[in-house]
């Protein structure tokens, strides 16, 4: 393989480039992906036709929950495995070069927050940090690591001593960026109810089973109030995905130029909405997962907006996605 098809990656510049190279990427792990070849075969598939990205199959995340998906022979260097629910197996993400993530997670981190070195960054992951292997702890430690401020790190039970640490950065004029899942946001909110007007707050979502399940709007509204913030910003990101996409306010998402997202047909896995503001499956291509799958079939739903955002609406439930779980099977 041409060492320039990963490496250009994160230099995609316009929709003519990233089709391109899109392509070029579906033609190589189409080839030397056994298991998407595979999948692809099933359908009947010629991929030689492939020419646009509404041509592309996209295999079903929940391969990665029972496949070792790699593209190519290079050596397995770190796998990410996500929390998984009760009954439900864990996603494995088997990773070849993590460089490729940690330059995905810093561009994008730049390109919309600007330099992590210029923030004190809090992060509230009490469900995450005992896991390793978790792509959102690994994504959040390098963010810190960048961080000059000696006091960024995670936080759980010492509540306190974050808040002191937010205002010694305050006062030093620092940027602040705190960071954490649904449930310990809303802690923080109604048990300290501290003033974060000047801070960056992002959720990255999650109950996990602490707390009653709520719509993003409602989330949002609580916790403006509860933290003193007029926006909440948000993170979409998964164990399969080498690539995250952000929200700074409102829960509609952005992505690097290397990764675009599609809405399929809930009726038809096999087929692609165009139509802007159509709710349908999420179906995603990330061009960093070079060594194992790019073009993957969410089980969420969602929309895209004409600007390209896209919103992030809830899961199918078991009904909704058979179809998918039938290519599956």
């Amino acid at each position: 393989m041409n060492p320039a098809l990963f490496n250009n990656i994160f230099t995609i510049a316009d929709q003519n480039s990233f089709h391109m190279k899109m392509l070029e990427v579906f033609h190589y792990q189409a080839e030397n992906n056994l298991l998407y070849k595979e999948f692809i075969d099933y359908l009947h598939i010629d991929r030689n036709s492939v020419s646009s990205m509404t041509d592309i199959p996209f295999l079903p995340a929940e391969f990665f929950k029972n496949h070792k998906i790699v593209t190519g022979n290079n050596p397995v260097a770190m796998v990410f495995e996500s929390s998984g629910s009760t009954g439900i197996s864990a996603s494995r993400h088997y990773v070849a070069d993590i460089e490729i993530y940690r330059e995905s997670l810093i561009r994008t981190f730049r390109l919309f927050y600007g330099d992590p070195a210029e923030y004190f960054i809090a992060a509230l992951l009490p469900s995450y940090t005992g896991r390793e292997n978790s792509s959102l702890v690994y994504m959040v430690n390098n963010l810190i690591e960048i961080s000059a401020f000696p006091h960024s790190g995670f936080y759980k039970n010492n509540i306190g001593e974050m808040l002191t640490n937010i205002e010694t950065a305050r006062e030093k004029n620092r940027k602040i960026l705190l960071i954490g899942v649904s449930f310990a946001l809303l802690d923080l909110a109604e048990k300290y109810s501290p003033d974060l007007s000047d801070a960056i707050v992002m959720e990255t979502g999650g109950m996990k089973g602490r707390r009653k399940e709520m719509v993003r709007e409602e989330l949002h509204s609580v916790l403006r109030k509860g933290l003193k913030v007029e926006k909440i910003h948000s993170e979409y990101g998964m164990t399969e995905l080498l690539s995250q996409a952000y929200s700074e306010d409102g829960g509609v998402f952005y992505c690097p130029q290397w990764m675009k997202i599609l809405i399929r047909d809930p009726q038809d896995p096999l087929s692609v909405i165009s139509t802007p503001d159509r709710t349908g499956g999420i179906n995603i291509i990330d061009l960093a997962n070079i060594h194992s799958c790019s073009f993957i079939s969410t089980g969420d739903l969602g929309k895209i907006h004409k600007d390209g955002g896209f919103e992030v609406l809830g899961r199918f439930d078991n009904s909704d996605i058979r179809g998918c779980n039938l290519l599956v099977e």
